[in-house]
């Protein structure tokens, strides 16, 4: 199953911009790895925002809450991170059901 995760992450005053951009640098090398076998189909940073985007393939939503939950971000700072999850459709999918739809 895809997924849409759009990661919106900020940080406490008891948190630096350093310590954030240490946390940062560990989960790029997570997602990147992730990207390189096949869970992370990509995913883009929002430029001038602390937000990330990403599209997942994944088994389904149990599997997503079990990555998502050891992400090092969420362990080290998850009380800063709100994650919107959605799940999606391959076009092409849709587009073949609209059609059966219509000649039915």
């Amino acid at each position: 199953m895809l997924y849409h995760l759009d990661f919106n992450v900020e940080y406490g005053a008891d948190m630096s911009q350093q310590d954030l951009f240490g946390i940062w640098a560990e989960e790029a090398v997570v997602a990147l790895g992730a990207k390189d076998a096949g869970a992370v189909v990509d995913l883009w940073k929002v430029a001038g925002e602390r937000r990330v985007f990403v599209v997942v393939d994944v088994d389904g939503p149990d599997t997503l809450d079990q990555i998502l939950l050891d992400l090092p971000i969420m362990k080290k700072m998850g009380q800063y991170v709100n994650v919107e999850v959605k799940a999606l459709r391959r076009y092409e999918d849709f587009a073949a059901d609209v059609k059966s739809r219509l000649a039915g």
